[in-house]
């Protein structure tokens, strides 16, 4: 098996369909979508979305889309289309080669990593984890480090439940807690 795209459509889609009891293969859940967002912690600092943009260029390849402030809140000082984050959503071959680097490499790089809970899997199958600092992906050296920011990873699948999201992720070899 090269890829795990591969895997999938070779071993993993026949055994979730006995698994879940499914009748036809388009029921049984596959990845859809990956989005990964940063946010913009410091409106005051010119540089830090350019941080930003590079490291989700060197994560994903792909060129980050600006997302921006739908009103204004007081309250957190942010006005209307004012630039809050930035985002990237990846799709076919992308996607599962980001998928395959998260799970073999990305989560044994956190330190002091027990594994994922199961609360990630949403009621709708889709997985959302949160990481305090994107240095837990390869493409990023410590070295080059100008500021630290947080990343949101978001796998969008067809499950309809958490029932067939966990058992889609947990074939896929996420790292469960037992």
């Amino acid at each position: 098996m090269n890829t795990l795209k591969e895997k999938y459509n070779k071993e993993i889609r026949a055994a979730l369909k006995a698994s879940l009891g499914l009748s036809n293969d388009l029921e049984v859940p596959r990845v859809k979508k990956v989005t990964i967002n940063a946010r913009l912690s410091s409106k005051k600092d010119p540089k830090a979305m350019e941080v930003i943009e590079n490291t989700l260029r060197r994560i994903t390849g792909q060129k980050p889309v600006l997302t921006r402030a739908r009103k204004s809140i007081a309250g957190f000082k942010v006005r209307e289309n004012m630039v809050v984050g930035a985002m990237v959503t990846l799709r076919g071959e992308r996607a599962w080669d980001f998928i395959e680097k998260l799970v073999n490499v990305t989560f044994p790089r956190i330190r002091d990593f027990r594994g994922i809970t199961t609360t990630t899997v949403d009621s709708y199958g889709n997985f959302n984890v949160g990481f305090k600092e994107h240095t837990a992906f390869p493409e990023i050296s410590s070295d080059e480090i100008e500021a630290l920011h947080g990343l949101q990873v978001t796998i969008t699948t067809t499950a309809t439940n958490q029932k067939e999201g966990m058992a889609l992720f947990q074939a896929l070899g996420f790292p469960f807690k037992k």
